[in-house]
């Protein structure tokens, strides 16, 4: 019934799976920062709309987490069913590094987010704001050691092949391999990004459906400031880590580029449908010198083109194009959210198309997020490690319907559950503006309530 390669199919299915739970992730890891700075604006000014918009947001993170777990558990089996070649040749390597992730960052936030989430009667002021450190930096040491494993993937380096496996032989260069410091920038500033745009967004969206508590509009600011001051930031490190990219990776970058021929004066292409059979650009809209310029820094710099990487180069056409993606999200984030800050600054709230576009864009962050995994992880084919072990030597001999079946029912999963979260946060922001009626002091015991012990102005 299903004569696919499946390969290809195994490589979707992850690619859905990663794709999924990616989402939850990039949300969590930034999103527990911006409670802290909530939770200690509160402590230095006891200003309650500083704990009220930690109470709301502190509701969204714990969505966010579980829905970020559950996903992460499905894709792990994936190693085992689809790729037993990845562990077996590189396992030595990526067992332990996802052992760290487990010891340092998954034990740390599970242990104390029960704490963040139902402490607030039980605890006192001092260890809840601790606990809520805590789970912050849980959440970074686990992005600090998936990137790891995944950098490693990419600028493979600090080991040796003996019988045909990989041989841990200097931990500090796999940890610290050549492309990590600039992926975990990167991730880390979009990470950043995507939590200023939900903050702003959810309460531009309260903001317009005329909840004005002050809760509301510091959050609003907070998400379009952090925002504002992010996005410059990305821009940077992202030049950077073109740059690392085209020292260590030239054929992912002739296509994101669409360079096919290797020649000086590359023109930056803004539009262009490439064709992998003619080895050719349809359509073509490009500035002259300009791809040049940014990746070499000298408009007459050499670019090497995907002839020199014939059968050793990634897929062209969604490359180039999951580039474009990203980029033009990440110039529309600085146009809002400039326009947004210059806005707030200036009269103290936005114009009401601003607001509607702020809401627009409050899940804007996934997109940009993942046409960025998508240009690294697609990137990076035909190989799973870089130069070292290749994608369809690591597949399974499951066959094409297995696959298909499976796929097709985690496809239909992820969407659910994507537009039911989408709706679930969106409910909490109507019902947080409505008033409460005959509402008990301890009925929630998650934080709606004031708690005794913030009840007054002292940390």
């Amino acid at each position: 019934m299903f004569d696919i390669d499946p390969v290809l199919l195994a490589r979707a299915q992850f690619g859905a799976n990663i794709t999924f739970h990616i989402l939850f992730p990039t949300i969590s890891i930034s999103l527990t920062w911006v409670l802290l700075f909530f939770k200690m604006r509160y402590n230095s000014t006891g200003d309650m709309k500083w704990m009220d918009a930690y109470k709301f947001w502190v509701k969204i993170f714990a969505l966010t987490f579980a829905l970020g777990v559950v996903s992460g558990i499905t894709m792990s089996f994936q190693f085992g069913t689809n790729w037993p070649g990845f562990m077996e040749t590189v396992g030595n390597i990526a067992g332990p590094l996802l052992a760290y992730e487990v010891l340092t960052a998954f034990f740390l936030e599970a242990t104390f987010l029960g704490i963040m989430l139902f402490g607030f009667n039980r605890v006192s002021n001092r260890v809840h704001t601790i606990a809520t450190l805590l789970v912050a930096i849980g959440t970074t040491m686990s992005a600090f050691w998936i990137l790891v494993l995944n950098s490693w993937m990419q600028t493979p380096v600090g080991f040796e092949m003996i019988n045909g496996k990989a041989h841990a032989t200097d931990w500090l260069a796999i940890v610290f391999n050549p492309s990590f410091p600039y992926r975990f920038t990167h991730m880390m500033l979009a990470s950043g990004l995507t939590v200023a745009f939900l903050v702003a967004g959810i309460s531009a969206y309260r903001w317009l459906r005329g909840d004005r508590a002050d809760s509301v509009l510091a959050a609003l600011k907070t998400g379009v400031y952090l925002a504002a001051m992010l996005i410059p930031l990305q821009i940077l490190a992202g030049d950077m880590h073109g740059l690392n990219t085209l020292k260590h990776q030239p054929a992912k970058v002739a296509a994101m580029e669409g360079v096919w021929n290797t020649e000086r004066g590359v023109p930056l292409l803004l539009f262009a449908i490439p064709e992998e059979k003619t080895r050719t650009n349809k359509f073509e809209i490009g500035i002259p010198k300009l791809a040049s310029l940014i990746l070499t820094h000298d408009p007459n710099g050499e670019v090497k083109g995907l002839n020199d990487f014939i059968g050793k180069h990634p897929p062209v056409f969604q490359v180039f194009w999951a580039f474009r993606i990203m980029v033009g999200v990440g110039m529309l984030m600085l146009a809002v959210s400039w326009l947004a800050a210059w806005q707030l600054n200036r009269k103290g709230e936005t114009h009401p198309w601003l607001t509607r576009a702020l809401i627009g864009m409050s899940f804007s962050g996934w997109v940009a997020t993942v046409a960025g995994w998508y240009v690294t992880e697609i990137g990076r084919q035909p190989f799973l490690v870089y130069g070292v072990l290749r994608t369809a030597d690591a597949a399974s001999t499951v066959s094409s319907g297995m696959i298909a079946t499976t796929f097709f029912m985690y496809l239909i999963t992820y969407v659910v559950l994507t537009i039911s979260y989408i709706s679930v946060v969106f409910y909490l922001a109507r019902k947080a503006g409505e008033p409460l009626e005959n509402t008990p002091v301890s009925a929630d015991v998650a934080g709606t309530s004031i708690p005794p012990q913030l009840s007054t102005n002292k940390p």
